[in-house]
């Protein structure tokens, strides 16, 4: 197979058919069957990798059932349950009444959580529920968790609710089915949502952590999907083993265990890992509009989702409950993908010697093509060099568009690039950057060669899988496998001119099942405002596509006049696209626009304001606020950007601050004379070593880095606050010190002048909003 420059050579006999590019000989034999082989494959392995089947109704009483566990969910996930509410505490009861009558042996544990981030200390009063089954002959304990607690404006269907009612059908099924040999632990934990403070509490403080197991935690960042197991502790081999037998429709790769580990997100599985456990963290992120949002309701959630997180749970609880726990340690992890249907792995120590052997590959079809002069080393040198072009524009106007969108309609703004319905939107960014691929491609064909672009764009891919042999060594396959399969698939072609068609489409096939699956996934997890990861992998897969591309090209070079109608055709698909896009996401009652507002009285002085960090106010926002001018707000208040407007003050006493300062340490006890359960301080010098102690208990010390951002450098935040308050201190740099305590309650109904959203409208995902804070400052 010959795809590029060089003298004009003639066309070999019938019966092979041959197309000349420049002298050189591309077969169209089987061309148009490898096409359409590479889109059938590309069209399964999308759609495979998104699909869950719905639950079948009055399943089986030993398998799990959907069905159930929504019944289950309807008990406690059907309004927001913040850590500390009623709601909470409710929910709370349910779970503990719930899990007695199915016999499981169960504790509230309750102490002080703390979790620290830069800049930031939190602390809450967590109330965990933890629930013992025993087994027959253990040989260690299985921990399933998931977390009670919701975001303070919705119920937290999915996350967690729909995880937590998995458990109670999983521990039903597992009744019906006899028990297992290893104990079963269900940590049900508190606090998830304000950084794992309960998961935190039962890893440090109780006996049950301290014997380690296997823990299967399970998370949601949407409301659909299928359930990817994301997330490993380290030497995962024999884990990935397991889970490969048990499970009947794996999802989930290994490169988003690496993506996670360099990542600074955390779940309760953080904690869990820290003390000791192995084990795998499950979760749906699909539909992840509704995260976070009062949208996270039962209604939304869909039953296959749940039916396949179910499934797995069940399937992975028995499997590890009747497993030799002591067994499942490795020395090494394991590369897990999913290709048509199945799961391949190969242990880590592959990876390497996979990557070399891509580069072997790349090296000796370079060598072949210029012996048989089809290119040239300073062409193949700059055809590398300006492969950087396309993957650099492509990550930019995928920025860029979502800026676009936001400027175009500013309600996007606070959805985070997470939207309704973003299809239409994910084609664009693919016509985006196919656009991109195609103007450079057809811009440099004549100078460079098609052979030379080829082997050239294969340069990056291999070099960033031998970098993430040594760096991250599971995500290295998505890079390495289909350029080693485009090397080997030129190198084929070249050595087998008459097959050269089935030889590329074969090696764009391997392409197909790789990369298309891991940018769906991205994009489900970053969305548009991160659309630039996707279009690293978009362009990336159009890449490896190049010599299948090639075969659809005349023989000479293309006009200018075709080159530009090429270009223009597919900018045109991406307008067309972002037209519909915008068409179809429309805002309703089903799909509402968020907004933020805040009501925010400073009791020093009397003045409340509204406030709202919407880039432009929604018309119901409106009515509250109009000016960007936000010196009455309390002294370190504000956070970012934000709108203001007067509101009529309420007749309440703000926080209670007491202390004193000695050299750099501030020792404080604060309260909320009106009852509020969550209080923040913001400090206007960064903290360190920060300490709360409740009446009776110990203290719990935290250490702080950092600064916090747009706002005073350090804040303190303390969730379920008691009525006799909490003593906190922290240390500082010498000098007095300003600190400004804010107490929160959840809802604007009690707020002076309050009008109901609309419903087309709900409460954005930031967690200062919708609530009522009352301020004090005070110097120490």
């Amino acid at each position: 197979m010959e795809l590029c420059s060089a003298p004009h050579y003639a066309t070999p006999p019938a019966p092979v058919t041959f197309r000349a590019v420049n002298g050189k000989l591309i077969s169209t034999r089987f061309r148009l069957p490898g096409i359409l082989a590479v889109l059938a494959v590309l069209v399964v392995s999308v759609i495979g990798a998104a699909s869950v089947q719905q639950p079948e109704s009055a399943a089986p009483a030993g398998e799990f059932s959907a069905e159930r566990a929504i019944a289950e969910l309807r008990g406690f996930a059907t309004e927001p349950r913040p850590m500390g509410s009623a709601a909470a505490d409710r929910a709370r009861e349910h779970l503990v009444e719930r899990l007695r009558a199915e016999g499981l042996q169960v504790e509230v544990q309750s102490s002080l959580g703390a979790y620290a981030a830069t800049g930031l200390a939190t602390f809450g009063q967590v109330d965990n529920v933890v629930a013992t089954l025993p087994g027959t002959a253990p040989t260690g304990t299985v921990l399933l968790a998931a977390h009670y607690d919701s975001a303070g404006v919705g119920p937290g269907a999915s996350d967690d609710g729909a995880s937590v009612a998995a458990m109670l059908e999983t521990v039903r099924a597992l009744r019906e089915s006899g028990p297992l040999r290893n104990d079963l632990v269900l940590l049900i934990s508190d606090g998830e949502e304000d950084g794992s403070l309960g998961a935190g509490v039962f890893a440090r403080e109780h006996p049950l952590a301290a014997r380690g197991g296997v823990v299967l935690n399970w998370e949601a960042r949407g409301v659909d999907g299928p359930s990817l197991m994301f997330e490993t502790t380290e030497d995962n081999a024999r884990l990935i083993e397991v889970f490969a037998d048990s499970v009947e429709h794996p999802r989930g790769d290994s490169s988003m265990v690496e993506m996670y580990r360099l990542m600074p997100n955390s779940t309760d599985f953080t904690d869990l890992a820290e003390a000791g456990f192995a084990g795998l963290n499950s979760a749906y992120l699909e539909g992840s509009s509704r995260y976070h949002t009062a949208s996270d309701t039962i209604a939304n959630l869909n039953p296959g989702s749940l039916q396949h997180q179910g499934e797995n749970m069940l399937a992975l609880t028995r499997a590890f409950g009747g497993a030799d726990l002591a067994d499942l340690r490795a020395d090494h992890d394991l590369v897990y993908f999913r290709a048509l249907g199945l799961l391949i792995t190969y242990p880590d120590a592959v990876v390497l010697p996979l990557a070399l052997l891509n580069a072997l590959l790349l090296v000796g079809a370079v060598v072949l093509a210029r012996y048989r002069r089809m290119i040239s080393l300073p062409r193949t040198l700059l055809s590398a060099l300006s492969a950087l072009v396309p993957i650099a524009v492509a990550v930019v106007l995928a920025q860029e568009l979502w800026s676009l969108l936001v400027a175009v309609r500013p309600d996007y703004d606070l959805m985070n690039g997470l939207l309704h319905r973003p299809l239409a939107f994910l084609l664009a960014l693919a016509a985006l950057t196919a656009t991109v691929l195609i103007g450079w491609y057809l811009a440099l064909r004549s100078r460079l060669g098609p052979t030379a672009l080829a082997l050239g764009a294969l340069t990056w891919p291999t070099a960033a899988g031998i970098a993430c042999a040594f760096i991250a060594p599971g995500a290295a396959f998505v890079f390495t496998v289909p350029a080693l399969a485009g090397a080997l698939g030129i190198l084929l072609a070249m050595f087998f001119p008459r097959w050269s068609a089935i030889a590329i489409a074969a090696a764009a096939a391997v392409a197909a099942m790789v990369v298309p699956v891991v940018a769906r996934t991205v994009f489900n997890g970053m969305g548009l405002a991160l659309g630039g990861a996707t279009a690293v992998l978009i362009v990336l897969f159009g890449l490896f596509l190049l010599p299948l591309g090639e075969t659809l090209l005349p023989d000479r070079a293309l006009s200018r006049r075709s080159a530009v109608m090429a270009v223009s055709t597919a900018l045109a698909a991406t307008v067309a696209l972002v037209l519909s896009g915008l068409a179809i996401d429309q805002f309703d009652a089903q799909h509402p626009r968020r907004s933020h507002l805040a009501y925010v009285l400073d009791a020093d002085t009397g003045t409340a304001s509204w406030v709202s960090a919407e880039a432009k106010p929604t018309e119901w926002t409106a009515q509250f606020v109009g000016s960007r001018n936000t010196e009455a707000l309390p002294p370190g208040y504000a956070r970012g950007q934000l709108w203001t407007g007067q509101a009529r003050p309420l007749a309440v006493e703000g926080p209670r601050v007491t202390g004193t300062r000695t050299g750099d340490t501030t020792n404080l006890h604060v309260s909320s004379p009106r009852g509020a359960r969550s209080v923040v301080l913001r400090v206007d010098q960064p903290i360190t070593e920060v300490t709360a102690r409740l009446p009776g208990d110990a203290p719990v010390p935290l250490q702080v880095s950092g600064t916090r951002t747009a706002t005073w450098p350090g804040e303190i935040r303390f969730r379920d606050l008691p009525p006799e308050g909490v003593a906190i201190s922290f240390r500082t740099r010498g000098g007095q010190v300003r600190v400004t305590a804010i107490d929160e309650t959840r809802g604007l109904a009690g707020a002076p002048g309050y009008l109901p959203r609309p419903a087309d409208l709900e409460a954005g995902t930031r967690e200062d909003g919708d609530l009522i804070a009352v301020t004090r400052t005070y110097r120490f």
